[in-house]
C-alpha cells in the first residue's frame, strides 16, 4: 500500500484538462456546465471537444456556460476524504468566472477536511499548468503551505499568450475584458491576446495569421530565451496546426514538459475555433520553503 497523500489538489474545468486526464495528472477536476439552449452537459464528461465545436458550428445561438455549484465542490471533497488531509483548491480567475465564490460557499458548508483557496488569476492551461504543479508537489509529499506557496510563485510568473481567428466569441460571451478597444479596427486583423491580472486583454495585432502565430513564438523567446520552462500549448479545433506549434517550440526551446491539448468547450465558446495559444512558466518559480 502507498502512503496516504496529505495534500489532494482540486481544480475547475476551465483548466482545459478533463477530469479523466486530471486524475493521469493526480489533480480532481470539476467539471463547468455548458448548455445548448435547454440542453445542459458537463464538459469533459458527457461533452468532449468534438462533438462541442459539432453543435457549436450547428447551432446559431452560442452556448452558455456556468461554473461548477457549491455542492459539486463539496460533493468532490467529501469523496476526498478517505485519501487526503487538506485540499488545496485553485480556480480560474475571479475577473473571468464566479467559480471563486462557489469554492468560498463550499467552504462554508464543508468542515471534515481543512480547505484552502488559490486565486490562479489566470484560465485555461495557465491555470491547468498550477493545478499540474501543485499535484505533482502534493504528490511529492509537500504539505498544503508549500503546495500554495507553489502555486503562487507559479502564478506570478505565468504567461498565457494566444491569437483568435476572430473577436466575436470573446465579444458575444462578455470576457474581452481591455480588448473591446480592438473591435472596431481589427477586424481584418490579427489580435495577439494576453491573461494580464485576472484579465484577458489586448497585447498587440498582426496582419495575418501567419504572422501573429510566428509572434507568438517570438514572445515565449523574448520572455524565456535559454531557461527552462514548463509549457502547453492550447488550441480550439485545429489539432494539426497546434501540434506543428508545439514542435516548432520543442525543437526550439528548453522544455521541462511540454503539453497539446484543446482547450475545451469552455475556452471554445468564449475564444472561438482557430484560437491558437501558449502557456509557459520558469523552472526556476518552482521553489519551496
Amino acid at each position: 500500500m502507498s502512503a496516504k497523500p496529505k495534500v489532494a489538489v482540486v481544480t475547475d474545468g476551465t483548466c482545459s484538462i478533463t477530469p479523466e486526464q486530471g486524475e493521469g495528472f493526480g489533480l480532481q477536476v470539476v467539471p463547468v456546465y455548458v448548455m445548448f439552449g435547454e440542453q445542459s452537459y458537463l464538459a469533459g464528461v458527457n461533452l468532449d471537444a468534438d462533438e462541442f465545436y459539432r453543435l457549436l458550428r450547428a447551432n446559431k445561438s452560442l452556448p452558455t456556460t456556468s461554473q461548477p455549484t457549491a455542492q459539486d465542490f463539496i460533493n468532490l471533497y467529501t469523496r476526498l476524504e478517505k485519501e487526503a488531509d487538506e485540499i488545496v483548491t485553485i480556480v480560474v480567475s475571479d475577473q473571468m468566472s464566479a467559480t471563486i465564490k462557489s469554492v468560498e460557499m463550499a467552504m462554508e458548508q464543508y468542515n471534515t477536511l481543512p480547505v484552502h483557496l488559490v486565486n490562479s488569476e489566470s484560465v485555461s492551461l495557465g491555470l491547468g499548468l498550477t493545478a499540474i504543479a501543485a499535484a505533482r508537489a502534493a504528490a511529492d509529499g509537500k504539505d498544503a503551505g508549500q503546495v500554495i506557496q507553489l502555486a503562487e510563485n507559479i502564478k506570478q510568473g505565468m504567461n498565457v499568450i494566444f491569437t483568435v481567428e476572430t473577436l466575436e466569441y470573446l465579444h458575444k460571451g462578455g470576457r474581452i475584458g481591455g480588448a473591446t478597444a480592438l473591435l472596431g479596427s481589427a477586424l481584418d486583423l490579427k489580435p495577439i491576446l494576453y491573461v494580464k491580472d485576472g484579465r484577458i486583454e489586448p497585447l498587440e495585432r498582426q496582419r495575418t495569421r501567419k504572422k501573429a502565430v510566428n509572434r507568438l513564438y517570438e514572445l515565449v523567446e523574448e520572455y524565456a530565451g535559454s531557461e527552462e520552462i514548463h509549457a502547453a500549448v492550447l488550441h480550439c479545433d485545429i489539432p494539426a496546426e497546434a501540434k506543428e506549434f508545439a514542435e516548432q517550440i520543442s525543437a526550439h526551446f528548453n522544455c521541462a514538459e511540454l503539453h497539446v491539448m484543446d482547450a475545451g468547450p469552455v475556452i471554445g465558446t468564449h475564444a472561438g475555433p482557430g484560437t491558437l495559444g501558449i502557456v509557459f512558466y520558469k523552472s526556476s518559480a518552482i521553489t519551496f520553503q
